[in-house]
């Protein structure tokens, strides 16, 4: 009997919400990592005396490391396993965000935020593939949607310590760094519990642990709902057969016939919200003080912004059922493109905060379509390193976006930052409607071997054992 089938048909209940839990927190503490620095920037600059193109690092550091930490655990979660990756890089964000809490230099900051990022980057490339392989199909869509909704905890928590904790102190910057690293020790206590995810086991031939840990995620949701589990279908597809994975194999794959125009389109909608996001949320609160706002007020009007992340998030992670992925991430783009456009011609401050409400409630809301579309179209033996090398390709984006805008605000002002954020935003748009594939009711090994547009997991046998 199919292990994946045996999951697929398990009702959603209390041992898939722990999994959601400890997954999300770790996406909770994320999000804080890359929010946190738009609080600190103003101080850090004071501080440690930069010019503008020193804080311009400072905003791009956590997005470089970003990019290295979600191709390694993309790599290494195909090659050891999820959970091994998920405890190690929080482990180096904890520690990274502690010493850049106490950095003497400007130099030692900034290597400690890249090293975060490195982490939190880490983090955020392998929850999402690994909760999808533990998933129903028929709840799949929303439940890593709302997973990705942990994000938005994040940056309001962010947003809150940049307003309270940041301005009482000289040390303000320094314990809002603290403050974040702190509740990772319960989280790496919490997830020695975790499973590993029988999809990989399977995927490199350890059938017997993947047999372990279905039964006893089965009688955990037996006991959870306190009825008998669903029949089987006879009709599902089997699980993959066992591959040996190999990162040159995995790229040439990617990139081979039968599927470079799923990574293709992955790649680019991934890059076109990552700039967009990551553009908009390490500026405004420095745009809005150049639109005449005050610090303290500015970081305020912040986190109402913030906050307009949390329906975003979660009425996309409601749709992703409903409209299928690629509708959800469309729509939510264009909603995005209307109100960078809006933002560009607004000129009160009132009017730009709530054209920035109405742009983090769509951008934030394209993260929870992007998050649960990502892990479904690449197959389970690369399936880590499929998410890991999409989500780095998007944080070159964000490395860029901090620089690429801070040029334009120089030389353009704030029209010229949202008309470009506009334009990127359409791009975007259209990408997905052409090419992005459909992944709603699906089992993942369906939508990797079969239907229109999809892909299969046939290898070329001179490339089968390299």
């Amino acid at each position: 009997m199919s292990l994946t089938a045996r999951l697929d048909r398990l009702p959603i209940s209390r041992p898939h919400y722990a999994l959601l839990l400890i997954g999300g927190l770790g996406y909770t503490f994320d999000g804080m990592d890359g929010a946190i620095v738009a609080f600190l920037m103003p101080s850090v600059r004071d501080v440690f005396g930069l010019e503008a193109a020193q804080l311009g690092l400072v905003g791009s550091a956590a997005p470089f490391g970003f990019l290295f930490g979600a191709l390694l655990a993309g790599y290494l979660g195909d090659k050891i396993g999820r959970k091994k990756v998920m405890m190690w890089s929080l482990v180096l964000y904890a520690v990274a965000s502690l010493v850049a809490a106490l950095s003497w230099n400007f130099e030692v900051f900034l290597f400690m935020r890249i090293i975060a990022g490195m982490g939190a980057g880490a983090e955020s490339a392998i929850i999402a593939p690994f909760l999808s392989e533990f998933v129903p199909k028929h709840r799949r869509g929303w439940f890593v949607g709302t997973l990705a909704g942990f994000f938005s905890f994040g940056f309001v928590a962010a947003a809150l310590i940049g307003r309270f904790v940041v301005p009482a102190s000289d040390d303000g910057w320094r314990w809002a760094q603290v403050l974040t690293f702190l509740p990772i020790v319960m989280l790496l206590w919490w997830r020695r519990s975790l499973p590993e995810s029988p999809r990989y086991l399977a995927s490199v031939g350890r059938h017997a642990e993947a047999e372990a840990v279905v039964a006893s995620f089965e009688d955990r949701v037996r006991a959870s709902t306190g009825n008998d589990l669903p029949a089987v279908d006879p009709n599902a597809p089997e699980e993959e057969a066992p591959v040996k994975f190999g990162f040159i194999k995995a790229v040439k794959f990617l990139w081979g016939r039968t599927m470079w125009r799923i990574t293709a389109t992955t790649w680019l909608i991934w890059f076109v919200i990552t700039f967009s996001y990551y553009g908009f949320f390490t500026w405004i609160p420095t745009l809005l003080v150049d639109r005449g706002i005050d610090v303290t007020t500015s970081f305020t009007y912040s986190l109402y912004i913030y906050l307009a992340q949390i329906p975003g998030y979660f009425s996309a992670a409601y749709l992703n059922e409903k409209l299928d992925r690629k509708f959800t991430i469309a729509l939510y783009l264009i909603g995005s493109a209307g109100a960078a456009l809006w933002m560009s011609q607004a000129n009160d401050p009132i009017m730009v905060t709530i054209a920035g409400i109405v742009l983090s409630f769509f951008l934030n809301g394209t993260y929870a379509g992007v998050y649960a579309y990502t892990p479904e179209v690449f197959p389970t033996w690369l399936r880590a390193t499929g998410v890991g090398m999409s989500s780095s390709f998007g944080r070159i984006g964000s490395i860029t976006a901090p620089i690429i805008i801070g040029t334009f605000a120089a030389q353009w002002g704030f029209v010229g930052v949202f008309g470009m954020t506009t334009t990127v935003l359409v791009i975007g748009v259209a990408c997905t409607l052409l090419f992005a594939v459909r992944t709603a009711g699906r089992s993942l090994e369906d939508i990797t071997n079969s239907g229109k547009g999809a892909i299969t997991t046939t290898i070329d046998k001179e490339g089968s054992n390299a």
